[in-house]
């Protein structure tokens, strides 16, 4: 789908008056703001309840326009720039004076990207500015993936949303820390860390914490309002079957190689053999078990590889303590 030339220049009016557009990128849909424009960012803060010292990420129409944003790029984060953008990579670097501390959670550090989105890119190109957008739902919550998601979640909250179809990749960007001397992965993300090491040649370490704050590492992330349990994939039929039985609402992400089992269950998603299919599809299902009105899911990891390691990040997340814990 392929959003109207006029509600594009409609999107960027908004940001341009301070306001907020939601977006679509090919990660999820972005809540957009001008990057520049403090009371803009805030705003942001305000519609997602999301707390002010987590930083954003700061979207940019091409890798030509970082330097205009950050400092110091060391020549690794510029070859990533060059192989992975537009991409769902974003980079950690020292900011630019141009960026706001309220986008940064007030650290010296930015996070910034280009998205590869014909949509977002015409937005980016439109506004002629640089685009805070964390993902256009409620802090915490299951990110969106379409239109309908983010008006279903934020309302009149957000003035305008350009609609342009559902996201093809369905997990956030990977964020890497381009900070010091040794590159390391933050988030895992739509960009495996095969393909980075791969450009790099050599590893990369991923860390679930960081000296550095960035997107998607609070405890409790990416969760549907049922609990997420995660159990070993040979476990999740019987598991699935005791919570049954102590009368709850239990909704399935059943392992494809355990489609045929029979399962008891409130409702049951079959998880796709395809790792980019089940990333695409990931919020959505999780959306879907909600909508059923189940109050537990129970999941499996997938092989942590490839996408399967951002897919397991995700459910981590989903599962992980919620403020009532």
């Amino acid at each position: 789908m392929t959003a109207r030339t006029s509600d594009i220049e409609k999107a960027a009016e908004v940001l341009r008056a301070g306001g907020l557009a939601a977006f679509p990128t090919e990660t999820v849909y972005g809540l957009g703001a001008n990057a520049e424009d403090p009371a803009a960012v805030a705003r942001t803060f305000q519609v997602k309840g999301r707390p002010p010292s987590h930083p954003l990420i700061v979207h940019i129409g091409g890798a030509e326009h970082l330097d205009d944003w950050v400092q110091d790029v060391p020549a690794t984060a510029r070859l990533l720039a060059e192989r992975f953008w537009p991409g769902p990579l974003t980079l950690v670097l020292r900011r630019d004076r141009r960026v706001p501390l309220e986008a940064t959670g007030g650290l010296e550090t930015v996070a910034v990207r280009v998205p590869d989105h014909p949509v977002a890119l015409a937005l980016l190109s439109a506004f002629g500015g640089g685009v805070t957008a964390p993902s256009a739902n409620r802090f915490g919550s299951v990110s969106p993936t379409t239109a309908d998601h983010v008006r279903a979640e934020l309302g009149d909250a957000v003035d305008f949303v350009l609609d342009g179809g559902p996201c093809e990749v369905g997990v956030e960007s990977t964020i890497v820390d381009a900070t010091g001397e040794t590159l390391s992965v933050l988030r895992p993300g739509g960009v495996t860390r095969e393909d980075l090491e791969t450009a790099l040649g050599r590893p990369l370490a991923v860390h679930s914490t960081s000296r550095v704050r960035v997107p998607g590492q609070h405890p409790s992330h990416y969760a549907p309002r049922a609990r997420v349990i995660l159990v070993e994939p040979e476990n999740v039929v019987a598991e699935a079957q005791r919570a049954q039985e102590l009368g709850r609402q239990v909704g399935v992400f059943l392992p494809p190689s355990f489609a045929d089992a029979p399962v008891k269950a409130h409702a049951v998603v079959t998880v796709p053999g395809s790792m980019a299919a089940y990333a695409r599809g990931l919020y959505g299902f999780l959306r879907e078990l909600d909508q059923a009105g189940c109050d537990v899911i129970i999941a499996s990891l997938p092989e942590e590889q490839g996408l399967g390691l951002a897919i397991a990040n995700r459910l981590r997340r989903a599962a992980g303590p919620r403020p009532t814990d």
